[in-house]
């Protein structure tokens, strides 16, 4: 199976550091973001990645070529502008060989399993949601007791890893992001599917705290290969 990585964003949220290098190379427990989901992806049965590149492209492949040792193909797919999800996919998707390929978002940390995604055409990983923030528990308006980051039940939310047919790849704009342009699109047309996963580990680097808290168990998500 094929992958893709979108790595092309500047991550203005993660500025100072995102000033300097790309998101794709912050390190979490000394090792970059790039590399914890090669390894993910790796054991997850894929054996060609194309990494979607735009901001600071030559640093991502600088660390890979001195890397060197994954065992994987490695390819890039290189952006003059931001072309925005869809259009990175898009552009990336005309070297796909197989007939369905898997999408992940360049800041996602999980151990969602791919072979459970693939049993469906055209599907996105769902979580349930998580607040970011404590609950209260209130009874005729007295707090009962807080509860801190709670998954609430039955509201799901895309955990930006994607499972899609290869015939997708002419429908989506040649700029624009793939959630806000095709999914929908597909969605009132009832061609889009999700695979729901409860109980995994699931991290979207956006902000400082988002990088120390999966610091704290990357290690344990995603074994060194």
């Amino acid at each position: 199976m094929e992958a893709l990585i979108l790595a092309g964003g500047k991550a203005k949220r993660l500025r100072p550091i995102t000033d300097y290098i790309p998101k794709s190379l912050i390190p979490l427990n000394n090792i970059p973001i790039i590399e914890w989901q090669i390894r993910y992806l790796k054991k997850n049965g894929i054996d060609k990645i194309i990494i979607c590149t735009g901001y600071k492209t030559e640093m991502i492949e600088n660390f890979l070529e001195m890397k060197n040792n994954f065992g994987i193909n490695i390819g890039f797919s290189k952006e003059r502008i931001p072309l925005g999800t869809g259009g990175a996919i898009k552009k990336a998707g005309s070297r796909i060989k197989d007939k369905s390929f898997f999408v992940l978002n360049g800041d996602i940390i999980t151990d969602i399993k791919l072979n459970e995604l693939i049993k469906k055409p055209n599907s996105i990983a769902s979580i349930e949601l998580k607040t970011k923030f404590g609950i209260m528990e209130i009874k005729k308006d007295k707090i009962l007791q807080f509860r801190e980051k709670e998954e609430i039940s039955n509201m799901w939310m895309n955990a930006g890893i994607y499972h899609l047919q290869k015939e997708i790849v002419k429908d989506l704009p040649k700029k624009g992001d793939i959630e806000k342009t095709l999914f929908p699109e597909y969605a009132e047309k009832r061609k889009l599917n999700t695979k729901k996963f409860k109980n995994v580990k699931w991290y979207s680097i956006d902000s400082f705290k988002d990088m120390e808290e999966c610091s704290r168990v990357v290690d344990k998500i995603i074994k060194p290969v």
